[in-house]
């Protein structure tokens, strides 16, 4: 508990016997609570054969310590234990993944100053500003966009379905043989996870599927092309979209994203931060950051620092991994694939295509998030992007 919250804790034991008290094999559990709850916590599990009592004290100093009877009989640092209780992971970890990367987590322990996750919302994210189209009956249809092995599609239906679409599940192979077409739609999303069973590079193999079916290709490029339709490409599916740009106006100079720096899958509640930029789904959101789900194993954008700078000063970098002091993340974990300047989210030039790698249909709801500011009621800010969409529409 004090590892999670870089805190120190002072620890009490009044039995007779410490090492007893200490190392006991009894089953247990630890509840931290607010003060002024105690007694009530306490009656409540005073039953026979079994005890309930004030073991420790949260300390903000960063010192555990432990007292026996009144009389300190342990003194550390929060830091010291947490660094010998990782020392042997973080061995493992430089041996198995990237070397400056477990560097870089290994060094984390020490930040004191850290205040972890924390949000600014620049916008009124409680307000349901889809609700007048929703009324009217009008539900403009999306396709829900599929490969062998691709993921949350269920959670991405029910946001865009929540939003105001009629979310349809469309497989590649109903498009590949002509049954489905994409003329019927208005919005197109690839979703994120796993294609082909996760092979390296399985979403350009997706795009290749696409790029090399000479019908395909040519529906495909008309859908981008119609100024009537909007797409989004996440995780999977936003590697797969990026492989397509020669099929996307506005899209030229977007990166391919390529395998992790740490050279492992990462699946992390990272913080990010919305730019200026013109996707329509980021409309009002610039300025925002907030934490969201990410889940890849090649989610660093394949750019150098020269071309990744004209990339934002294009004003085409839509979303970027930031760091606790609200700087842009290049250091692993806060950066967790290695992109150049935290680049992980971009738009074309006309707003109407997006592609990123978090996953913001994992947390559009406030009880997905594992951890969200106690003011956020039923849904997260990030159900702004699917409601822009629905806006944008009409």
């Amino acid at each position: 508990m004090t590892f999670a919250s870089h805190s120190g804790l002072k620890i009490s034991i009044e039995d007779e016997d410490l090492i007893s008290a200490i190392f006991n094999e009894e089953i247990g559990a630890v509840v931290q609570v607010a003060v002024s709850d105690a007694r009530i916590v306490q009656e409540a599990f005073s039953v026979p054969g079994m005890r309930c009592f004030e073991v420790a004290v949260p300390d903000l100093s960063g010192e555990i310590t432990i007292c026996h009877k009144g009389k300190e009989v342990f003194k550390s640092t929060r830091v010291k234990l947490q660094q010998r209780w990782s020392e042997t992971s973080y061995q493992i970890q430089r041996l198995r993944d990237n070397p400056e990367g477990a560097d870089a987590e290994f060094a984390q322990i020490k930040n004191e100053t850290d205040q972890g996750l924390s949000t600014k919302i620049s916008f009124d994210f409680n307000e349901d500003i889809a609700a007048p189209y929703i009324n009217s009956g009008s539900r403009p249809r999306v396709a829900i966009l599929r490969e062998q092995g691709v993921n949350s599609q269920s959670e991405m239906a029910a946001a865009f379905h929540q939003a105001g679409f009629t979310p349809i599940d469309v497989h590649m192979t109903e498009l590949l043989n002509g049954s489905v077409k994409l003329e019927s739609f208005k919005g197109l999303v690839a979703c994120g996870g796993f294609s082909y069973g996760d092979v390296l590079g399985a979403g350009e193999g997706w795009a290749k599927s696409i790029l090399f079916h000479e019908r395909s290709r040519h529906e495909f490029q008309a859908y981008f092309t119609r100024n009537d339709t909007f797409a989004l490409g996440v995780c999977n599916g936003c590697q797969m979209m990026t492989s397509l740009k020669e099929l996307i106006p506005g899209a030229a100079n977007w990166p391919k994203f390529i395998r992790n720096q740490s050279e492992q899958f990462e699946a992390r509640f990272s913080l990010v931060q919305i730019q200026e930029n013109p996707s329509i789904l980021f409309k009002d959101m610039a300025g925002s950051h907030m934490p969201i789900a990410v889940s890849h194993g090649e989610g660093r954008a394949d750019i150098n620092l020269e071309d990744a700078t004209a990339l934002i000063q294009s004003g085409q970098v839509a979303v970027r991994f930031v760091d606790h002091e609200l700087n842009i993340a290049e250091r692993y974990p806060m950066n967790p694939n290695g992109s150049p300047l935290g680049i992980t989210g971009l738009s074309n030039m006309d707003g109407r295509i997006t592609v990123m790698m978090p996953h913001p249909e994992r947390v559009y709801r406030t009880v997905q998030n594992s951890w969200h500011p106690e003011e956020w009621q039923e849904f997260s800010p990030w159900m702004r992007m699917f409601r822009n969409a629905r806006l944008w529409l009409d």
